[in-house]
């Protein structure tokens, strides 16, 4: 008995793993073409492009370009923000020689 199930057991797993399965079109005819050439390059062919080349290509993309002009901002912000600092700076300076200048003017007129 055990030997029937056994055996009804590989051919039940035989027919369900022989049956035949549609292939799969790794290629369908309405998927988008690509309109660039996608051959792969070699590094020492003809077709290859340099070091240089390609950082000139990285340097012209949008994302580097919004970067750098992200970067200019943040240094604009900087300044005038030292700037702002620098003017508080000697107005607090100022402030002080002006209060130190009344309090020896004040002395000066308590000494007499």
């Amino acid at each position: 008995m055990k030997n029937l199930f056994c055996i009804l057991f590989f051919l039940l797993i035989s027919a369900v793993s022989c049956s035949k399965k549609e292939p799969q079109d790794l290629y369908p005819a309405d998927s988008p073409k690509a309109d660039y050439d996608t051959v792969a390059v070699d590094s020492f062919s003809t077709g290859a492009i340099s070091v240089d080349v390609a950082e000139q290509i990285r340097m012209s993309s949008r994302k580097y370009q919004d970067s750098l002009k992200e970067a200019l901002k943040l240094q604009e912000q900087e300044k005038k923000i030292k700037e702002e600092l620098e003017k508080e700076n000697k107005k607090k300076a100022e402030e002080e020689k002006k209060q130190k200048a009344s309090e020896t003017a004040e002395s000066d007129v308590k000494k007499e």
